[in-house]
């Protein structure tokens, strides 16, 4: 299986303690999702949660037409306004390994997302890689990215 890397950083003129507080917040990546992927959190009793290391979080998730997943992850790794890290347990990737690194800056907080990744099917799922994901994980980071610049009062460039 070959793994991918998808690497996006984004400055954010917020403290480290707010961008914490809304990325630690399980129920705002609803968010920062695309419409178009009819993303679902089915985990209940979220409302007033915070991230912790074991914390398993399950949905459902669309990204092809019609095409309907369930995807469990766990946040594996927590260190409060430092990073945290989310992996699929069962899902649509073969291998899903989620960094989220926050570094106070000049300018705010910068945001890293390192996702490591890799696709089930052999030779078929590199030629899906090629074709649709790719594409498809650049789409949600870019609207991420473009979301979060609302949120936070910056405009994109």
């Amino acid at each position: 299986m070959r793994i991918y890397t998808l690497k996006r950083e984004q400055v954010l003129p917020i403290s480290l303690e707010n961008a914490w507080e809304f990325f630690s917040t399980p129920l705002n990546l609803n968010e920062i999702t695309p419409d178009d992927l009819k993303f679902d959190i089915l985990t209940k009793g979220l409302e007033g949660e915070k991230m912790y290391p074991g914390m398993i979080i399950n949905y459902k998730v669309s990204p092809f037409a019609g095409i309907k997943f369930r995807w469990t992850t766990e946040i594996s790794h927590v260190k409060t306004q430092e990073y945290f890290v989310d992996e699929q347990r069962f899902g649509p990737y073969a291998f899903w390994h989620h960094k989220h690194f926050f570094e106070e800056v000049e300018d705010g907080v910068k945001i890293i997302d390192i996702v490591d990744y890799g696709l089930p099917f052999g030779f078929l799922g590199k030629i899906a890689h090629a074709l649709i994901v790719k594409s498809k994980l650049k789409h949600i980071f870019d609207f991420r990215h473009e979301i979060l610049a609302k949120e936070f009062g910056i405009d994109k460039k």
